[in-house]
């Protein structure tokens, strides 16, 4: 799969509903992760939000959105993120090293609990940036 870029919108605990109204106007796949598919039983009160969610369309589109992470604050207006994700690891990680350079990383990029290398970071221009190794499948 080459990589992508695609932009990642942060919801306040609607990002369900969201995501299903976008999938109505653009049509195409929707896969939705709920912090309890991923953290189990430490989910918590956000057991059934969205951790991930990831709209792909027959015209070449793809919007990812997620409820905020369970002790963060919604920021309406900054909400949007941008995604960068494959499964080309130096290739991604040179994304990585560039947009991380001059800002602050919030989550380092190393493997996490769903199987993939992800990191969070915020470069110099106040961007927040995702970027996701996947594992190749087969």
């Amino acid at each position: 799969m080459p990589s992508r870029l695609n932009p990642y919108i942060s919801f306040d605990g609607d990002a369900r509903q969201a995501m299903e109204f976008y999938k109505e106007v653009f049509g195409g796949t929707l896969s939705l992760n709920t912090y309890g598919d991923i953290g189990g039983a430490d989910a918590g009160d956000a057991a059934e939000k969205i951790m991930h969610g990831m709209l792909e369309t027959t015209g070449g589109f793809t919007l990812m959105g997620a409820d905020n992470p369970p002790g963060t604050q919604h920021s309406p207006g900054n909400n949007v993120s941008v995604s960068v994700s494959g499964e080309d690891a130096a290739e991604l990680r040179g994304y990585w090293d560039g947009l991380c350079g001059g800002g602050t990383v919030s989550v380092p990029l190393e493997k996490q609990m769903w199987g993939d290398v992800f990191g969070m970071c915020t470069d110099r221009f106040g961007i927040t940036w995702l970027v996701n190794i996947s594992t190749p499948e087969g």
